[in-house]
């Protein structure tokens, strides 16, 4: 397969058609790219012979070119001066050098057209390569990303959700009845707390009454003899009996 069918296949070739191969997509495409490398490094030479050989046919051409003016114009010369001996000889050699020259201008040609193939040619396959280079790390990030997917899922399929979600509304449970239980408690704390108070409401309205009687009884007892019970007195003797009966 020549050098120019093998650049031709290549331009051709649809890189995203590797991803569906065998083989490490990865690998392929960094081998592909290589591989273009080195087939632009060998048109490079082509190119550079090409055109090393055009530069020597066009360097002929041109010289050839220079010699049919050269001896017109000195065919013209001679015939001016009247020596037409002179002058017909000037265009018997202006004549031999315009034949050179209509011999080899088809090659020149040619190679002209051949050299601008090749740079047309090299043009392209830079372009394919700069292009190959760019799906490639495209392609790459892309098969990280599907690897990455693929591991996780994997992963995933592994765990058991089922028991991971009854594990959780356990500890959910837990969790809330821990809170209704401490919520709980500091309600009866506060109930303790307020009865405890009321408590010691209700006992100092009985305390000020009680000091309220006693000071009463104070002052009946400093008004009437000792020896001579008065009918209230009875009555607290008789209220102190009845308490202590309910005690016992």
């Amino acid at each position: 397969m020549g050098l120019l069918d093998r650049i031709s296949m290549l331009a051709r070739s649809n890189l995203n058609a590797l991803i569906t191969a065998a083989e490490d997509p990865e690998k392929i495409l960094e081998q592909t790219i290589i591989d273009m490398q080195e087939d632009l490094v060998q048109l490079r030479q082509a190119v550079a012979q090409a055109m090393a050989a055009m530069k020597r046919q066009e360097q002929q051409y041109k010289q050839t070119e220079a010699q049919v003016m050269e001896w017109e114009r000195r065919a013209m010369l001679a015939l001016q001066k009247g020596d037409e001996n002179l002058a017909r000889e000037a265009l018997a050699r202006k004549k031999t050098y315009a034949d050179t020259l209509a011999s080899i201008k088809p090659a020149y040609e040619q190679s002209v057209a051949q050299v601008n193939q090749l740079k047309k040619n090299l043009t392209i396959l830079e372009s394919k390569i700069a292009e190959a280079k760019t799906k490639k790390e495209m392609l790459k990030s892309r098969i990280q990303a599907a690897k990455a997917q693929e591991n996780l899922n994997n992963m995933m399929g592994k765990i058991n959700t089922k028991s991971a979600a009854a594990a959780f509304e356990r500890m959910e449970e837990r969790v809330l009845m821990a809170e209704a239980k401490a919520n709980a408690l500091s309600e009866m704390g506060m109930d303790n707390l307020e009865a405890q108070f009321a408590q010691l409401e209700s006992n100092s309205d009985l305390d000020d009454e009680l000091m309220a009687m006693k000071a009463r009884l104070m002052g009946t007892s400093a008004s009437t003899p000792a020896l001579n019970p008065s009918p209230v007195d009875a009555e607290l003797e008789q209220l102190r009996q009845q308490i202590r009966s309910s005690n016992i």
